[in-house]
């Protein structure tokens, strides 16, 4: 059940802002071109997924899709897994990201690129235009065609933009990850997907230190045969890069001396089948091999348009910006918003350096609109006492977006105390898998403390209890019962898509089980609550961890936390980890005043049985803590993939022995 302090109204849209939102204009076009007319939110997701081929129709048609072959229907095969979207179109990914190239706005600045140590870098429309003709020139030249996979080992700056659409405007399909990934990490992914060319960076810059890339670009050059082709980007322009050189002298060319030439042909868009595969993205891949996740090319255009023009309302006005790495899904999210118009904002570096306020500082100096971010962060800010609304100009900024992991209801607080009170706080859920979201924002809902505004358009989520039954107001796995474009196509070299069906149809068969805890709400917002794979389950009640986060990190004493279940006595008993605030202890007091507060908050089936102090939280790449791999090391199982952690050692503080009194 939702709290009642969780049920309070933080913001109410004005008539102003639903009036002028893209959704208000997309219900009148609806109504105007004989879909229905809708009296509010709530009639239009029933409609959308009830109606699923008008819907996905509309979207097409509303967006404006470039298509040089237009569809037989929208869905032929209304089955999950195995829908058929869109059969007899065919399209280009790049093309219509790149409209505004030739359409609204050529010399309309379509990219502001800000990174540690190097200066800020603005790219028009039709400048990026240009780069990408030229890099897919040369690519063209080195044997890439259709289907063929390039990679990318890069920071989130204009090379990984122009990158992708290149690779994509040819019909080869994109994967990236950031440079902090360690060798193995880089291995497990692009080693499997056999990339034709690697794109990688000599080297990056985090929070003021320099992290040279070379030894492990040699490693990767060795152990994975399939790259015939290197290309450099020169970001340190240290006497290192001679080594590089001679180093990578066969297969090595350098980005700046590519972009430079000047190239014969001009940039033609391949044409291709709706389902022509465009990204792979990857699982986490902490206790195993990560899962290769590919996604079609129209169903991420036509989800991502969805999103980013109607929940999100990003026009050509905006200057969208998130924080993430292009090892993120939220980069491809991000980027995805060339097609609006938009002014991409792009970041390099750590959000926490010089201090913690550096990102706020970069909203107000772009006079950023939309502004991205994790709900780590602005807990971080949170707990730092940040007030960045009384110390920077955020004016124009109208939205926020939260996601990675679910928003505690102290931080809804937080942002319209302390960063803006009439902002419009989006907080968003989806993941890798479908590279998108199940539920997310709404410029015409109201925003209630702890709770996502609502389902996606199109996606018919639900929260199911253990029958399979959909409950309100209960806590239930989150599936989606209808399918959905953005779903995957398949799971690199799954033969027989036995993986693909495990993960996401086993338990539900014919529904898609995501593997969150969520409750949908009388009003139909939800709420998260954490993934169900890494529950708690101490005497066969179920417990989502991020309901025992809530309590914890809002606490004073409480700097970040870590809950896990670990077998005991032939049953399941709960642990929680601490990192405390500087000069505080974990006394046998403090430890009593966590478990009130944890069972005061939720039930007494929550209080953990233990609870031990540590100095390191294991946190992914992009965020997200570690608590599967935890609990296996609590076990004595050995996590031997450790790449896909941003600190990989934190996990030496868990053994068996640990927790043995």
């Amino acid at each position: 059940m939702t709290r009642k302090d969780e049920a309070k109204l933080l913001r109410k849209p004005t008539e102003k802002d639903v009036k002028g939102s893209n959704l208000a204009q997309y219900l009148k076009w609806l109504d105007q071109k004989g879909y229905g007319k809708f009296k509010n939110y709530g009639e239009l997701h029933k409609w959308s997924i009830q109606n699923l081929n008008d819907f996905w129709e509309s979207i097409w048609k509303w967006s404006g899709v470039i298509a040089t072959a237009q569809h037989e229907k929208v869905l032929a095969k209304d089955q999950m897994p195995g829908a058929k979207w869109f059969p007899g179109a065919k399209l280009n990914f790049a093309q219509n990201l790149l409209r505004w190239a030739w359409g609204g706005g050529p010399n309309k600045v379509a990219i502001t690129s800000v990174a540690e140590g190097r200066p800020d870098i603005q790219i028009t429309y039709l400048e990026l235009l240009e780069k990408v003709g030229n890099f897919a020139s040369f690519l063209q030249l080195r044997g890439v065609g259709v289907g063929d996979r390039v990679a990318a080992i890069t920071t989130n700056g204009p090379e990984a933009v122009i990158g992708m659409l290149a690779a994509t405007s040819i019909g080869a399909i994109w994967s990236s990850c950031s440079p902090d990934f360690g060798f193995q990490g880089i291995l497990d992914r692009f080693g499997q997907i056999a990339p034709k060319v690697l794109i990688a960076v000599d080297g990056y810059r985090y929070g003021g230190k320099e992290y040279l890339l070379h030894e492990r670009l040699q490693k990767v050059s060795k152990e994975i045969p399939s790259i015939e082709t290197m290309v450099i980007v020169r970001q340190l322009q240290q006497e290192e890069n001679k080594t590089l050189e001679g180093t990578f002298l066969k297969k090595a060319h350098f980005w700046d001396e590519i972009m430079s030439q000047s190239w014969p042909s001009q940039l033609e868009f391949v044409s291709l089948p709706f389902d022509h595969p465009v990204y792979i993205l990857y699982s986490s891949g902490t206790t195993g091999k990560p899962k290769c996740i590919v996604h079609s090319a129209g169903g991420i255009l036509l989800q991502h348009s969805k999103e980013l023009m109607l929940h999100t309302n990003v026009t050509e006005e905006d200057r969208f910006f998130y924080f993430t790495t292009c090892g993120w899904m939220m980069w491809n999210w991000l980027v995805s918003g060339l097609m609006t118009g938009a002014e991409l904002i792009l970041f390099d570096g750590s959000p926490g350096y010089p201090s913690l306020d550096r990102l706020w500082h970069l909203a107000a100096d772009k006079r950023i609109t939309i502004f991205g971010t994790s709900a780590k962060f602005l807990g971080s800010c949170r707990t730092a006492g940040l007030e960045p609304g009384r110390i920077f100009h955020l004016e124009e900024l109208k939205t926020i977006c939260s996601t990675g992991s679910p928003l505690l209801p102290e931080d809804f607080d937080y942002v319209y105390q302390h960063v803006k009170d009439d902002v419009l706080l989006s907080s968003i859920a989806g993941g890798t898998d479908i590279c998108s979201c199940f539920v997310l924002g709404n410029p015409m809902l109201p925003v209630y403390r702890g709770e996502i505004q609502c389902k996606g358009l199109g996606m018919a989520v639900a929260a199911y209890n253990e029958e399979g039954k959909a409950v309100i107001n209960q806590k239930g796995e989150l599936v989606c019962t209808r399918p959905a474009p953005c779903m995957p196509l398949e799971f690199w070299n799954d033969r027989g898509d036995d993986k693909y069906v495990k993960a996401y149809f086993k338990h539900f068969p014919g529904v898609w089980r995501h593997g969150d805890y969520i409750v949908v709400t009388e009003r139909g917002g939800v709420i998260m609550l954490g993934r169900s794979d890494s529950t708690l389950n101490p005497s066969g009640v179920r417990i989502g961890t991020s309901e025992i986060y809530r309590q914890v990190e809002t606490m004073k004493e409480v700097k970040d936390s870590l809950v896990v279940g670990q077998a005991w006595n032939g049953d399941q008993r709960v642990v929680l980890f601490v990192i405390l605030k500087e000069g505080k202890k974990l006394d046998d007091e403090l430890k009593q005043k966590i478990k009130a507060r944890i069972i005061e908050g939720t039930t007494p089936r929550h209080a953990p049985a233990v609870i031990h102090e540590i100095k390191e939280i294991p946190y992914t790449i992009s965020g997200k803590k570690v608590e599967i791999a935890v609990a296996k090391m609590l076990a004595g199982e050995t996590i031997e993939n450790r790449d896909a952690l941003s600190n990989p050692n934190s996990l030496d503080q868990f053994h068996p022995e640990l927790l043995s009194q």
